[in-house]
């Protein structure tokens, strides 16, 4: 190598160390000025939310405004004057009067004050509907339909009135209603369409009842529709649909379905169906329908057990409804046991 080559090389690597001293220093520089912003950014940070005051959630307190809803008390198959090994006449008077504080207790969490009563049909266990029923009932027919059904009625509705500034009744009869075997007699007449007529005559000093019964001359009270704003339900017993052994799921449909697209006549709509009969709580959606499905105030029942393999615990449905928004807004299954 020549002197003149060495000397270039050294020049070369002079330049490449000052370049390189040079950006080490911008390095270092650009390193202080990002941590320079990003401390000023976090200080800033921390003096806006510390200088920010929120107020914690306070603890809900007081009765909630629930003038918008309405209550839907649905109230069936008590069949009073049925025994089995912890039900009679006496039980169901127990059942249904506890049912009542229920449903008023949750009338005061709600602040709602007006409710309907959708009575579905086996209010009484009959006496002759099937053979050897008489040896499975406490009391007469008419003790039934004169004594002790009707007065359970009337202070269940008595007591709602306690907290509820108006009481609707809106009734259908149950097949336990029948008298004698199917066809002996008219199908007009039926024990829970005389039960209703005196409850409502048991009722009638009462203003702030309204007592409305499905009650055709000469026909079976089978259905009702009943409107609250803008939500319509209609109220069967739910014998109507035949079931094998067990709830009716798939009957359900067929039925339903086909009431609701004029089989009832021209114009008659529902949002929902009430029905008892199964002895079983259930909300069946059928597309935009809901099929309430009500249990019974009986309890432990050894023909359920063999034939049916199904004995559920005693409950009745409370539902809230918004009158305006034609809908249920929430349902409590009330347990009576």
């Amino acid at each position: 190598m020549s002197l003149t080559e060495d000397a270039e090389n050294q020049d070369e690597l002079a330049r490449v160390k000052r370049e390189l001293a040079r950006v080490q220093r911008q390095l270092y520089e650009t390193k202080h000025k990002r941590a320079d912003y990003l401390e000023t950014v976090h200080n800033a940070v921390v003096e806006t939310i510390q200088g920010i005051s929120i107020n914690p959630v306070p603890l809900l307190t007081g009765v909630p405004e629930g003038a918008r809803l309405h209550h839907v008390a649905l109230l069936s198959d008590l069949q009073t004057g049925k025994i089995t090994p912890d039900y009679n006449s006496t039980v169901a008077a127990e059942r249904v009067a506890l049912y009542a504080d229920k449903v008023i207790e949750q009338g005061m969490k709600t602040g709602v004050r007006d409710i309907t009563v959708a009575m579905l049909g086996d209010m009484v266990e009959g006496v002759d509907i099937f053979p050897g029923q008489q040896w499975l009932i406490d009391s007469t027919l008419y003790r039934q339909v004169f004594d002790t059904t009707p007065v359970i009625i009337a202070e269940f509705v008595r007591k709602l009135l306690t907290w509820y500034e108006h009481v609707t009744v809106e009734a259908v009869q149950g097949n336990h209603g029948r008298i004698g075997r199917r066809g002996v007699f008219g199908p007009e007449d039926n024990a829970d369409r005389m039960v209703y007529r005196v409850a409502s005559l048991l009722l009638r000093d009462e203003p702030r009842v309204t007592f409305n019964m499905a009650d055709p001359e000469g026909e079976a009270a089978w259905y009702k529709i009943a409107t609250i704003g803008n939500y319509r339900a209609m109220l069967i017993h739910g014998d109507q649909i035949r079931g094998a052994n067990g709830f009716p799921w798939y009957g359900l449909g067929k039925k339903v379905h086909g009431w609701a697209s004029g089989a009832l006549g021209v114009g008659v709509t529902f949002d929902d169906l009430f029905m008892g009969h199964y002895h079983q709580m259930a909300a069946v959606p059928l597309n935009h329908r809901t099929v309430w499905a009500n249990g019974s105030t009986e309890s432990y029942n050894t023909f359920a057990q063999e034939t049916l393999a199904a004995m559920s615990s005693p409950a009745q449905w409370l539902l809230a409804v918004d009158p305006a928004v034609g809908k249920v807004e929430s349902a409590y299954p009330i347990g009576l046991a």
